[in-house]
């Protein structure tokens, strides 16, 4: 009868159970085991690690969350460690090591505490009263740095990158990151806050580092539809619009009989028709760039050109709402409805080739702080 009460535990075949203390130091080990593949890479005289994949490719960095995302870990608490250098790379962009090497540390100490027959329990509130302890000393010790103060702020940058693949032009991408992040700041009270949405980052393959460029306004990957239309316009007033600039369909199926010619060119007539009072609205808002979050028809496009209006189609969303904020544009969705009033500004709007590709950028914005690029 007392047998009827012993839990049954199915396992696979070759499982290894561990519990109580073993599992303790099992885990410990793993997690011990994780920090000292990064602890020879910390500090200015950290050593790189030669990384192979399963495809033989090679990767050499002494930075602490690349080397880490590179191996395969199995063991659960092992991952875990590895998720506290992805977290610190995500939220402080540096520190990495540090913070892997700390927790390694912390374990490390936890097991002289467990063979003294201390309770994990009581050991992990120790480390949270040791934590807050910490974060007191740091509070005190630490230098407040004003937003003017632009060396101090470049040495944070160029200090947070020697470890990174970019140590090479760190001084010069350390001159825009400050620029950047001081063109966008917005004062509450008596924080100073960034939003990291209004920093866009355009990558095209082709030069070097040093050729990363800051562009107080924003950047379109996009290029003008028709080959005849300005790639160079001053006093650009802007137009946004999310609607197609095309002859609409009918919700529902249609079907139009036509029995003579006349009323063949009359149906193409008027299709012509719709477009050219389409763009003589945008032209008549007084607008000569236009961004379309649709699409634009082929004879709309030849009817833009000929007013000498620039015109982009298939704008990304997110693209369309950096242009409103920093333009002072209102996305509007019917073309009907355009005018004066909803029409953004800038001082130059330019088509620009890098690599292959062309792009539009748009600069001196009526509102250019919530919307530098690089």
């Amino acid at each position: 009868m007392g047998m009827g009460n012993t839990p049954i535990l199915i396992l696979k075949e070759g499982t290894k159970r561990d519990k109580g203390k073993d599992a303790q130091y099992n885990n410990i080990q793993a997690a011990k085991a994780i920090a000292d593949a990064v602890r020879s890479t910390l500090g200015p005289r950290g050593m790189d690690k030669m990384l192979v994949d399963s495809l033989g490719d090679v990767v050499i960095t002494n930075d602490g969350v690349t080397i880490l995302k590179e191996i395969d870990v199995d063991h659960p608490a092992a991952k875990m460690l590895v998720e506290v250098a992805k977290t610190q790379d995500e939220q402080a962009g540096d520190g990495t090591t540090s913070a892997v090497i700390l927790a390694g540390e912390l374990l490390k100490k936890a097991i002289d505490l467990i063979e003294s027959n201390i309770h994990p329990t009581i050991i992990a509130g120790g480390y949270r009263l040791a934590a807050a302890k910490a974060q007191e000393v740091l509070d005190s010790v630490s230098t407040p740095v004003s937003i003017d103060d632009k060396e101090s702020l470049k040495l944070i940058a160029s200090t947070s990158m020697i470890s990174k693949s970019v140590s090479g032009s760190r001084q010069s991408l350390a001159d825009l990151t400050v620029d950047a992040i001081t063109a966008i700041a917005e004062k509450d009270g008596d924080k100073w806050n960034v939003d990291m949405d209004n920093i866009q980052i355009v990558k095209k393959t082709g030069g070097s580092m040093d050729n990363t460029e800051f562009i107080q306004g924003v950047i379109i990957d996009k290029e003008p539809v028709h080959p005849a239309m300005p790639k160079r316009i001053e006093n650009a007033k802007i137009a946004l619009i999310d609607a197609a600039v095309e002859v609409q369909k009918t919700e529902i199926d249609a079907k139009i009989e036509i029995t003579d010619p006349s009323q063949m060119a009359a149906f193409l007539a008027e299709e012509e028709n719709m477009l050219r009072k389409m763009v003589e609205t945008i032209k008549a808002s007084g607008a000569n760039a236009v961004f379309v979050q649709k699409g634009i028809d082929d004879l709309a496009q030849h009817f833009l050109a000929k007013e000498g209006l620039f015109a982009v189609r298939r704008v990304k969303k997110s693209d369309m709402l950096k242009l409103a904020k920093a333009t002072g544009a209102t996305v509007v969705t019917k073309i009907e409805e355009l005018t004066a009033e909803e029409l953004g500004e800038a001082a130059l709007l330019e088509v620009r080739k890098l690599g292959e590709d062309e792009l539009t950028f748009i600069t001196g914005c009526k509102n250019p702080r919530p919307s530098p690029s690089f």
